[in-house]
């Protein structure tokens, strides 16, 4: 069965499997378990051999055009979710995943792990309750049920990396081996130490270095400017307290301290598309 909405893409089917290595998913993640079987895909110039009970992990950049193989008895289910929304999932409430950068890279190059049983299991039953909200299109939450769920997923997955990898200080400069990567690196950390700071230029000051420079290392890093990261990760924020919150509007702009209400409502329209009253009561649309 092969089921899919703009955001989140799910099979068990080999066509699925071939439809997903198209340039329609070249910024997006892909997690595959084989659960029978074995594939030979082909990824970043070789041929990769995943056996039963491996899961692989395909990152943006990294992707495997090219022949494939498969045996007879091959089954597996794989997920796929647009960059995008990954990314939004390693910045909950602008929390930034702790090297998260590093961990990605590391995925490039050792997409496969070998899962234990419990894992599997854990695997299988996010897979049955994506596969259950795909298929019952009347359901009034449906959307955000979905990314939720997927919220779930990338952090079990974050959860078992944490567990099962042990990046020492050697690996993550060998991850991270120019200056621009550390430059990154460090950009990210101030946006997790100071959430509340929105011009690149405060940024590239205590960098060092230009904005432009910033800009682009961020971009030739991450495919975003330093500025739509800012932006990114303050949306966040808003959208989180207009959410989950009852406070007035005034009271939010003075937590993601802004100068004043009007220049708050002025941001949030720019960067949603709807003032935050708006915002507040479509929340659950």
């Amino acid at each position: 069965m092969t089921l899919y909405t703009d955001f989140i893409f799910l099979t068990d089917e080999i066509e699925g499997f071939r439809m997903c290595r198209d340039t329609r998913f070249e910024s997006s993640v892909t997690v595959l378990l084989c659960l029978n079987g074995h594939i030979d895909v082909w990824y970043r110039g070789e041929m990769i051999h995943i056996a039963k009970d491996d899961i692989f992990i395909r990152v943006p950049r990294a992707t495997e055009k090219g022949p494939f193989n498969h045996s007879d008895d091959f089954e597996f289910k794989q997920i796929t979710i647009p960059i995008q929304l990954f990314e939004s999932l390693m910045f909950d409430l602008i929390r930034v995943e702790p090297l998260w950068w590093q961990k990605l890279e590391y995925l490039k190059e050792n997409p496969i792990f070998h899962l234990q049983q419990k894992s599997i299991d854990v695997c299988h039953l996010y897979f049955s309750l994506l596969r259950l909200q795909l298929v019952d299109k009347q359901t009034d939450y449906r959307k955000q049920i979905l990314k939720l769920l997927a919220r779930v997923v990338t952090m079990e997955l974050l959860d078992y990396m944490d567990k099962s990898l042990v990046l020492g200080d050697n690996e993550i400069r060998r991850m991270s081996s120019n200056a621009s990567d550390y430059t990154f690196e460090a950009f990210t950390q101030l946006l997790r130490e100071h959430p509340h700071e929105r011009e690149v230029q405060w940024y590239a000051e205590v960098l060092k270095i230009t904005p432009k420079y910033l800009s682009e290392i961020c971009k030739e890093r991450s495919g975003k400017s330093a500025s739509q990261w800012i932006a990114d990760i303050t949306v966040s924020e808003i959208k989180h307290l207009l959410r989950n919150t009852t406070m007035p509007i005034h009271k939010v702009a003075e937590v993601m301290e802004f100068p004043n209400a009007s220049f708050f409502c002025q941001y949030t329209k720019k960067h949603t598309g709807l003032t935050p009253n708006h915002f507040r009561k479509q929340k659950q649309q």
